[in-house]
């Protein structure tokens, strides 16, 4: 444990070295990441409408180490920063400012609209119940390609700071809900190539088979297995075929012995989605390498 604390403040020295987008083009090598990763859940969705161009700024404001989001593909192939397979009733809205019912929220899919129709739709204006402290103003799912630009502008003369970028896929709906994974991870790829933004990226996902083919075809980009099942570590890792960079469980599956058995391997622990000062507090004293909160202030704080 001590030569792997050494390796890591050696890697830290890195990142705070080189610690631009600017200084890294044409470098594909990963920079330094973080050694605790503060995460902002889709932006911080608990004080912002989730996985906007608002809420990611607001998270870099606050200081966040990691900006963390979740994408999909539309009809034209878009890569865009949404959760949910189609647009949600609980905080979306039609162009008009209508209310979309339960019974038509499976008729708004992304994959099968194109970009110029999804982004009409409102997204924050509509009180979230779920939420109640999130600020409410009038914005839209924004393409990855736009946010990037966007956030990268913003917060020009500041530490650089990392994209955990989840693709929203399964293995269940291939061609219905999204494309085939090689495609996904084809399209998502350009988009993070063209920005120049690979050296401070992490791929994240459920489904393995997109973090699979990240290991296999973009070595040098890290990735995080997300996790939210009974089955053990190694059953998981297993499954998963190599060690990846960060293994990610809801945070009540973290356990001590859970913490080193991925240390012992020289992978991260970086739990989700953590909400309360209490069992923030809980898991650092565990020696987690990181927490996503739909709350960053309180991870910063």
């Amino acid at each position: 444990m001590k030569a792997l604390f050494c390796f890591s403040a050696l890697v830290l020295l890195g990142f705070y070295g080189c610690n631009t987008v600017k200084n890294s083009t044409g470098n594909t090598s990963a920079a330094g990441f973080p050694e605790f990763s503060t995460e902002g859940h889709r932006g911080g969705r608990g004080l912002m409408p989730e996985n906007t161009i608002l809420a990611m700024r607001k998270a870099i404001d606050l200081g966040v180490t990691t900006l963390e989001m979740d994408t999909h593909i539309t009809k034209d192939n878009e890569v865009v920063v949404t959760h949910d397979d189609y647009l949600s009733p609980a905080f979306m809205q039609t162009p008009d400012g209508r209310e979309i019912p339960q019974s038509d929220a499976k008729k708004y899919v992304i994959y099968q609209m194109d970009y110029g129709m999804l982004k009409q739709f409102d997204l924050g204006s509509k009180y979230y119940s779920n939420f109640p402290d999130q600020k409410k103003i009038k914005t839209y799912i924004p393409r990855l390609a736009d946010l990037i630009d966007s956030v990268q502008l913003y917060a020009k003369g500041k530490k650089q700071f990392f994209y955990n970028i989840e693709t929203k896929c399964s293995d269940k709906s291939d061609g219905v809900l999204h494309p085939d994974p090689e495609k996904f991870v084809k399209l998502l790829m350009d988009v993070i190539e063209q920005k120049k933004i690979t050296p401070y990226v992490v791929i994240q996902s459920f489904d393995k088979r997109t973090i699979q083919i990240i290991h296999q075809k973009y070595p040098q980009v890290r990735t995080s297995y997300l996790i939210d099942n009974k089955k053990s570590f190694e059953e998981n890792i297993k499954d998963l075929g190599y060690d990846p960079f960060i293994y990610s469980p809801a945070f009540k599956l973290v356990t001590a012995d859970l913490v080193k058995k991925c240390h012992d391997r020289g992978i991260r622990i970086i739990p989700w989605t953590v909400n309360t000062k209490e069992d923030i507090a809980g898991l650092k004293l565990l020696s987690v390498d990181g927490i996503i909160s739909d709350y960053p202030n309180l991870l910063v704080n």
